[in-house]
């Protein structure tokens, strides 16, 4: 159906225990870092119509949102990632690729969450994820790859092709190839990675994840079948944080190893840590870093070679994939409206983002299925009651649910859509029962210059295009689409506060204690109107109403302000 309703949705029960399976088998390509890699395979891909050892179309929480997920999965499937986000501008250089934030970790509250939702609420039921990111260079990835579209050049504004027209030589179309970095933070203490959220009962840890689509959409036509078995038509790059730097497995994409924790070599952070995150380009590759100034530790990755990364070569008629050692470097040189991915649903390139919406009560679930078999929490069985876990796979808080891998929680009444989040009731109460807020500065760049400019971004239009709603959004011409969705009891937003004298950006509610500025008490007043973004596609462009921005004169937030 591409850009309009969704009139079905894909009924898929994805288990949870299948999919740890699944992402626990032997890699299929575990020395791609050493020298390009062929995998055997069969004739040339088509849309919709392959499957893969690692599948963004089952929602994974660490895949990046696209812009239409039936055009890349099928008819009537269904993918979405609620990400509610602060977006920061600077048109000087460095800002696009350079930058540092100060992040405090979130804690939980003492008292454990019940199963039937008459206890606490902890992180791992707010958000699977949290992350930073920042656009890469992929010449291998979408808009346009293997029809003559320019080559990415790193930390550059060249790269910078926006037009709607055609006929212009900076069509949108031509854009050079993209991928979308997310680094990303898991909250602890719940169901195992790779299928489950958490790498530890009590500790968080974090990994470098990049995105990249192999689909030529002025053609329509996604890699060959091989490549697409083998990491899917949405590729990822992914190495956990380690102490010293070096992944315990190569990030390539058709490498499943590459999820599997090693406890030894991994690095690990307490809840409530001040952290210093600094993410910037060097010769080998993008570097993150991160400094834990409560711990004095450190943990990092880089997006090289060395450490396995790679690309998978757009060729539709192979009938194997090759995979390409390739070091990761940032797309943009600044930071702005024009600064996008022009596959993805979001508009930006430097920001942060919330992955939530995954987390329902389930009683008991089908270990074979991963579908849950007793509701709990006060809900009643439906679709989105799948990828589940019993209360027995939980690594510490002892109760069942479900993270919505195919759909996602696409009628809006679990946990995340209710007034669960700190600041949205007594703060006495917050602080008994509710987690603290993610606390992150603006990010300054290069010897510590500040950004010009916020927005605030959600991409709600994106995820309520689905069959589930009676009336769902229409992201062509913006009717129904609504914040907050329809059946939410809330929706969270930003606000800030001070921490060691510097203004610092909070998540959740209006009435967090120390809270400096509420953006209109709301997520409406605070998200602001419809954003239709133009996308390349077969015989020309269209626009989509995919989020919700609001794009601020300044920057109200400035690190040590």
């Amino acid at each position: 159906m591409g850009p309009r309703n969704v009139k079905k949705k894909l009924q898929v029960g994805i288990s949870a225990l299948t999919a740890l399976a699944a992402l626990t088998v032997a890699p299929v390509a575990a020395n791609a870092a050493a020298s390009g890699t062929t995998t055997a395979g069969s004739s040339a891909g088509t849309a919709g119509t392959h499957a893969a050892h690692h599948d963004c179309g089952s929602n994974m929480s660490w895949c990046t949102e696209v812009e239409d997920s039936e055009t890349l999965y099928g008819e009537g499937h269904y993918v979405g990632h609620d990400e509610p986000s602060v977006l920061f501008y600077s048109n000087k250089a460095g800002s696009g690729n350079n930058d540092t934030y100060t992040v405090r970790l979130p804690t939980d509250p003492k008292t454990q969450p019940k199963q039937d939702g008459s206890g606490s609420t902890w992180n791992f039921q707010l958000h699977p994820a949290f992350w930073f990111g920042m656009a890469m260079c992929d010449d291998q990835s979408a808009p346009g790859p293997g029809q003559g579209n320019a080559a990415c050049k790193p930390d550059s504004d060249s790269n910078i092709y926006n037009d709607s027209d055609p006929a212009s030589p900076h069509y949108i179309g031509k854009h050079p190839g993209g991928a979308y970095m997310e680094m990303q933070f898991y909250p602890p203490g719940w169901a195992p990675w790779p299928a489950g959220s958490s790498c530890d009962a009590t500790k968080w840890c974090a990994a470098l994840n990049i995105d990249s689509l192999s689909r030529n959409y002025n053609t329509g036509v996604d890699n060959n079948a091989s490549c697409l078995n083998a990491a899917g038509v949405e590729y990822v790059n992914f190495a956990f944080l380690t102490k010293n730097g070096q992944a315990t497995s190569p990030a390539d994409p058709t490498n499943n190893n590459r999820f599997n924790l090693d406890a030894a070599h991994d690095y690990f952070m307490n809840s409530g840590d001040v952290l210093k995150l600094h993410m910037f380009d060097t010769g080998a590759g993008f570097k993150v870093e991160i400094d834990d100034q409560t711990a004095h530790s450190r943990g990092s990755m880089t997006a090289s070679v060395a450490n396995g990364f790679a690309q998978l070569k757009y060729d539709p008629t192979a009938t194997s994939c090759t995979t390409l050692p390739s070091a990761y470097h940032p797309m943009y040189s600044t930071s702005s409206e024009q600064t996008r991915v022009p596959w993805t649903a979001h508009s930006y390139s430097t920001a942060y983002a919330d992955e939530t919406g995954h987390f329902e009560y389930c009683a008991a679930a089908d270990p074979n299925t991963g579908n849950c078999t007793q509701a709990a929490g006060g809900s009643t069985l439906d679709a989105d009651d799948n990828g589940c876990f019993n209360p027995s796979d939980s690594l510490l808080a002892r109760i069942g649910g479900c993270v919505g891998n195919a759909p996602t929680d696409d009628d809006y009444n679990g946990v995340p859509y209710q007034l669960t989040w700190p600041g949205t009731g007594n703060p006495a109460a917050d602080r008994a029962t509710k987690p603290s807020p993610i606390i992150f500065s603006s990010p300054t760049f290069r010897d510590g210059q500040q950004f010009q400019r916020v927005a605030f971004e959600t991409d709600l239009p994106r995820i309520e295009d689905n069959g589930t709603l009676p009336v769902p959004c229409n992201r062509t011409t913006g009717a129904n689409c609504v914040n907050p969705p329809p059946g939410a009891q809330f929706y969270p937003y930003f606000t800030t506060t001070r921490m060691d004298g510097s203004c610092v950006w909070q998540e959740g509610g209006a009435h967090i204690p120390g809270t400096t500025n509420h953006f209109g008490g709301s997520s409406q007043a605070e998200f602001g109107g419809l954003l239709g973004l133009v996308y390349p596609g077969v015989g020309g462009p269209h626009y989509l109403y995919n989020d919700f921005r609001n794009v601020l004169d300044g920057n109200p937030c400035r690190n040590a302000q």
